[in-house]
């Protein structure tokens, strides 16, 4: 059993000292606030006065003041009054500091010990189990009593589960900078936004919310603290800001090329209609040429007799639908699996060959988008690129289809294809536009209550057509989708507060090669699994949510003001402290005897 004085009995302190009390431990505490009444419900003896704590006798002195106030506190406590092998321990996020300022203030008899826990009274209210417990034995003296005070205190949060590690004082300061500060600089820099959740929030997004709900729980005050006394959270910050500049500057020259090339290409378009081209006689070796054209023709039309009688064997079922994924690269496969499984018919063409793949899934596949448009299917799936589907559609050959086909994309925009449809397609054909808020990663293990995003853009009042098109939304319904119906501008309204903001925090992330660390947090955990979640993706995807949503110029440039902010909070504040050290150091020199100060 140990007597533990507790110095500073704010929340961390109070939360340690029921721990300790229910572990049979006595505990005392001090405070410069008066928690007397606190101690009193919690069975603690509390001394407002330091010198009655210390005549006490405590083996431990903890010390759970903040970085700021640690130093004025230590040079008030009456160390005299302690005995030999006290062991002082301190609880601070930074540990260069404390440890310099223990082995600066503290007679070498006392022995010191320097952790932090690395949860706090919100997380781990509940229990500490699993929880990191950084330490590193400062200075023990090799007595068997300094070894055991030491090793007692140390084994009550090994006994409550926690992952014991004892890391130097100069790595704990790296791995926290990039893991502990990164954290609070992310969640920070997101509640300055007021984020608030979505009718269609994804994973990822839910976890910047929990990441800003737990950040906002701590004082500006600790995280000022971070920064201010690990000489790694300078560097940390900077590398932040120029990772968020670089993917500022990567979309702006991504969409500079995009208008340049449209830019030359329209002008080659105007010097091609100036010239004139002359057809010349098929030469041998353009009978050659034909010959074996032909070839190919004789073969494709095999294929083509061979998928018809595969539809033809599929098709006895009339409650089935037939729909043609087009674009059957991850996403359209990952569609296409389920949609087989409800006994549907799919067939599926690309720009990329993927004959092998769709065989596997007993998908039908088609080479030639007009070999695919003559089997009449009810339903057009575009699962393309968001940059390659204009492209696409322009190319298609809608003569070829049946009238009231419905076309329906899961573009992760929506304002655009409801636009491009609009636009390109008959009157004759139905637009459904919808956006699965989940992908092959996220909704491996089933779509159950999953956000499927729908917006019923041009169905036609015929039973027909609108039974094919609830027959349509079915599949998803099926599969325990939370079916969500919101117009297209509503949807890219919520997607750039949420999905594009989390892309991007995702790859500015990436650019610092974060990595997992022996030391790490829940919230720094959750970033690097957003970072691994992001990166899976495209970097066309994530342009594509840049350029084709109206709404995410806005959310980036709120975001850099959001840095733009901190940095400013920052310089504030040591602004404010080099101010002050001035001011003091001007009155240390007004003193009586000074000069000026005498009297005549």
């Amino acid at each position: 059993m140990l007597k533990i004085a507790i110095i500073g009995f704010g929340n961390l302190g109070q939360s340690l000292a029921k721990t300790f009390a229910n572990l049979g431990h006595i505990v005392l505490a001090h405070s410069r606030c008066d928690h007397s009444k606190m101690a009193q419900d919690l069975g603690i003896s509390y001394f407002s006065d330091p010198q009655d704590l210390c005549e006490q006798n405590p083996q431990v002195i903890l010390l759970c003041t903040s970085i700021i106030s640690t130093e004025s506190v230590l040079r008030s406590l009456p160390l005299l009054r302690l005995k030999h092998d006290t062991l002082f321990v301190d609880m601070l996020p930074v540990k260069e500091f404390s440890k310099a300022l223990l082995l600066k203030l503290l007679p070498s008899y006392l022995d010191v010990l320097c952790t932090n826990p690395m949860f706090g009274v919100e997380r781990g209210k509940h229990e500490w189990n699993g929880m990191f417990f950084v330490y590193k034995k400062v200075r023990i003296s090799s007595d068997g009593v300094g070894i055991s005070f030491c090793d007692n205190f140390l084994n009550m949060f090994e006994k409550e589960g926690c992952r014991m590690v004892e890391v130097s004082c100069s790595e704990q300061d790296k791995y926290v900078a990039g893991s502990q500060f990164i954290t609070h600089t992310v969640g920070r820099v997101l509640g300055m936004l007021t984020l608030e959740s979505t009718p269609i929030n994804t994973k990822g997004y839910e976890t910047l919310l929990d990441l800003v709900d737990n950040t906002a729980r701590d004082s500006f005050d600790l995280y000022y603290e971070l920064f201010m006394y690990n000489k790694n959270a300078f560097e940390m910050f900077e590398r932040l800001d120029l990772a968020f500049d670089t993917l500022k500057k990567q979309l702006f020259g991504y969409l500079h090329d995009v208008v340049r090339k449209q830019v030359f290409d329209n002008a080659e378009k105007v010097k091609m209609g100036h010239e004139e081209y002359k057809v010349s006689n098929p030469s041998h070796n353009g009978a050659a040429s034909e010959s074996s054209s032909k070839a190919m023709r004789s073969h494709k039309i095999a294929q083509v007799s061979n998928r018809k009688a595969q539809i033809s064997d599929h098709f006895d079922d009339n409650s089935r639908l037939k729909i043609a994924i087009v674009g059957f690269g991850n996403f359209g496969q990952f569609l296409a699996k389920t949609i087989i499984r409800q006994g549907h018919i799919v067939l599926a063409y690309s720009q990329s060959d993927y004959y092998d793949v769709a065989q596997k899934l007993g998908v039908i596949y088609f080479s030639d988008v007009e070999e695919l448009c003559k089997e009449h299917p009810e339903v057009i799936l575009f699962c393309t690129s968001i940059l390659s589907t204009e492209k696409v559609l322009r190319s298609f050959p809608v003569q070829r289809l049946m009238r009231n086909t419905l076309f329906v994309d899961v573009l992760s925009v929506k304002e655009f294809p409801k636009n491009l449809f609009l636009q390109k397609l008959p009157m004759n054909f139905d637009i459904l536009c919808t956006h699965p808020m989940f992908g092959p990663e996220s909704g491996k293990n089933g779509w159950e209550a999953l956000p499927f995003v729908y917006d019923k853009v041009r169905v036609g009042s015929d039973e027909s057509r609108v039974s094919l098109c609830d027959r349509f939304l079915d599949i998803f319904a099926l599969e325990g989708c939370r079916m969500v119906e919101m117009s297209c501008a509503e949807h890219d309204r919520h997607a750039a507060g949420s999905q594009f903001l989390t892309h991007t925090i995702g790859r500015v992330l990436e650019k610092l090669g974060l990595e997992s660390t022996p030391i790490f947090t829940n919230g720094y955990k959750t970033l690097l699994n957003l970072v691994e979640n992001t990166v899976g993706d495209s970097y066309d995807l994530y342009y594509g949510l840049f350029m084709y949503n109206v709404n995410a110029m806005d959310q980036l440039n709120r975001l850099g003001m959001a840095f733009d902010s901190l940095e400013e909070q920052f310089l504030g504040r040591l602004h404010g402290v080099l101010h002050k050290q001035h001011s003091e150091n001007a009155s240390k020199t007004l003193l009586p005897n000074h000069p000026r100060m005498q009297l005549h």
